[in-house]
């Protein structure tokens, strides 16, 4: 959500060019980017005996999480040059707008794929076709 709404906070910092709005962005996509790497790379489940169907599902989960990862580490690179060298320029801004509304689109895909896997395809509740380490 944070990635989300930076993107909407820097579409609207376009127009207003505000110091205290480009460093709250900054901050939420810091915060956005670890949490996304953190749950794509080192807390994501691993599954076994899935459905072809719920697999497919999984590659377009998985696929979307990396791209969230991905234009989210752009996003920051392009908003903490955004701030620190170009200071504030409009199109140093829009441009970090437009990677960051990309990161948000990502996200919000993997979560409509995650949400698929566990209420439609039944994958995780209850520990179903999770792999169990004791």
């Amino acid at each position: 959500m944070l990635l989300m709404i930076a993107a909407a906070m820097q579409f609207v910092n376009i127009l207003f060019r505000k110091e205290e709005l480009n460093w709250a962005v900054t901050i939420m996509v810091l915060v956005g980017f670890v949490t996304a790497y953190a749950s794509s790379y080192w807390s994501h489940p691993h599954t076994s005996g899935l459905s072809a169907h719920a697999e497919l599902v999984l590659e377009q989960h998985d696929k979307y999480a990396d791209y969230t990862v991905y234009l989210a580490g752009i996003g920051l690179v392009a908003q903490l040059l955004s701030v620190l060298v170009f200071k504030g320029k409009r199109w140093s801004i829009a441009v970090a707008a437009v990677i960051l509304i990309g990161a948000g689109y990502a996200v919000s895909m993997a979560g409509h794929y995650g949400a698929q896997l566990v209420h439609i395809e039944g994958v995780g509740p209850q520990g179903k076709f999770l792999e169990q380490h004791h």
